[in-house]
């Protein structure tokens, strides 16, 4: 779960860390009265889960709250990477001396929380990676102890060479660090951090993204969830208990388990294909969550072919043959579809597949070539 930048800013501010103040406003007067109360000149920044966001003209600086109010109506409801701005955070305006990056994120290599840092800031980090990784510093932490102070201080003279902002800057660290456990967050950044010209080291941005496994346990922050701000797929998706991730390939997956799920797409790459998106229908599937799986599928205009992939432990094939069946018993497939079930009550499957005029094949590699084929045709 993603959460917006103003969200974001209210966790770190939470922690300790000096962050400017900011509202949120849903219409040009909201920000134009906004804009009045921080001081008029300030900056404001579309609030979607997505980067990119300045280059795509959703953020803007501006001199006074009547300039306010001319960007935020240009700026709600734009679409940035096919996503409606639907809010925006009006912040003040800041002097900026240098920017930096501070980040943590979930290491898997390692399997530990990992801190690092750049003097390359206000970029994407995946941008400095590419063109300048000497400039990317990094420090494992171990999860026991938490980031040590000795480690922030290395980190943060990699970025000052003022021991006051090295200690500003280090104490950051570890309040991110601490904001980064207490919202069971995958990724914390700071982009940029920055300096002002009186010396005072301040969070001037804030990403933050929560691993779906820790919601249950943090009700506060699963609160925190803006389902319009997401793919409704994805979110008729999660309410199902399907797992979904879309791709850009052109033969739709679905399958039961996460580990088949990933052969699959292994083997539709080997073949010559390209995966449409990630589906696990789960380990016990109905036919409700195999109806709606089949409905996400073709919601997607790049999908070409559908594959299903089912092995059937506790998952039973008829249930998921039933589900087929009545998801296409109202309107007709425009996509061609193969089915591979096997396991259990697979003959019941076969048998209600056979029926409704579907082929059932149980051989795994024939059933991904024939779906990359039948793409590539359609393509």
């Amino acid at each position: 779960m993603n959460l917006h930048e103003y969200q974001a800013r209210a966790l770190l501010k939470a922690a300790g860390i000096p962050v400017p103040d900011g509202e949120v406003a849903t219409a040009p007067n909201e920000v134009e009265a906004i804009a009045k109360r921080l001081g008029g000149a300030v900056v404001v920044k579309a609030q979607v889960h997505t980067g990119g966001r300045g280059k795509a003209g959703g953020v803007k600086l501006a001199k006074t709250a009547a300039e306010a109010k001319r960007h935020g109506a240009a700026i709600l409801g734009m679409q940035i990477k096919g996503l409606t701005v639907e809010k925006v955070l009006v912040a003040p305006a800041a002097e900026i001396a240098s920017e930096s990056y501070v980040g943590v994120i979930v290491d898997r290599a390692s399997q530990r929380p990992v801190m690092m840092v750049s003097p390359a800031g206000g970029v994407d980090i995946e941008e400095v990676a590419a063109k300048t990784p000497e400039k990317i510093f990094k420090a494992p932490i171990d999860p026991r102890y938490g980031l040590l102070p000795h480690q922030a201080m290395e980190l943060a003279f990699e970025l000052y060479d003022d021991v006051k902002q090295v200690r500003q800057a280090a104490t950051i660290m570890q309040q991110l660090y601490q904001a980064f456990r207490d919202a069971g967050a995958s990724l914390a950044e700071i982009n940029p951090l920055i300096t002002t010209p009186d010396g005072e080291v301040v969070a001037l941005d804030a990403k933050i993204g929560v691993d779906d496994n820790e919601l249950e346990r943090r009700p506060d922050v699963a609160a925190l969830r803006d389902t319009s701000a997401e793919d409704p797929s994805e979110v008729e998706a999660r309410e199902m208990g399907l797992s979904y991730i879309p791709l850009d390939g052109n033969v739709g997956c679905c399958v039961n388990g996460a580990g088949l799920a990933m052969a699959t797409m292994d083997l539709v790459k080997y073949y010559g294909g390209e995966p449409a998106n990630f589906l696990d229908i789960g380990g016990s599937s109905s036919p409700e969550k195999v109806v709606t799986a089949l409905k996400i599928i073709t919601a997607d205009p790049k999908v070409k072919s559908i594959l299903f992939n089912i092995f059937g432990g506790i998952t039973r094939c008829d249930d998921v043959a039933n589900g087929i069946v009545t998801a296409t018993k109202g309107a007709k497939l425009d996509r061609p579809i193969v089915i591979r079930l096997t396991g259990t009550n697979e003959e019941l499957a076969v048998n209600v597949l056979t029926k409704a005029g579907f082929e059932a094949l149980t051989d795994m590699d024939e059933a991904v070539q024939q779906a990359v084929k039948l793409a590539r045709e359609a393509a």
